[in-house]
């Protein structure tokens, strides 16, 4: 698995889209065709995903927004990143 650095800065793959449906969201890879459902913590990640922001920040938004302490999200957010950039929704931010 990939490994996300706190100061990484996180973009949507070229070929992602995210539509926002119910409580959740759903995700489109347009050049696989897969489609991807997400709850609302995932959802609520993807929304700060700018290409501008990186994982701390994020990380810094959600924990405000939800009212969750920063280091408890840390590494949950880092392993959501991970999974994300593995599965081509998010782009690899080494490449």
């Amino acid at each position: 698995m990939v490994e996300i650095a706190s100061e990484m800065v996180l973009r949507l793959a070229d070929d992602a889209s995210v539509q926002h449906v119910g409580d959740g969201a759903v995700v489109l890879l347009a050049r696989s065709g897969q489609l991807y459902t997400c709850n609302g913590t995932t959802e609520a990640f993807l929304d700060k995903v700018d290409g501008a922001r990186s994982l701390d920040q994020i990380v810094d938004l959600l924990s405000d927004e939800f009212e969750v302490d920063k280091h408890m999200l840390d590494q949950d957010m880092a392993a959501l990143a991970a999974e994300l950039v593995t599965e081509g929704i998010l782009a690899d931010p080494g490449a």
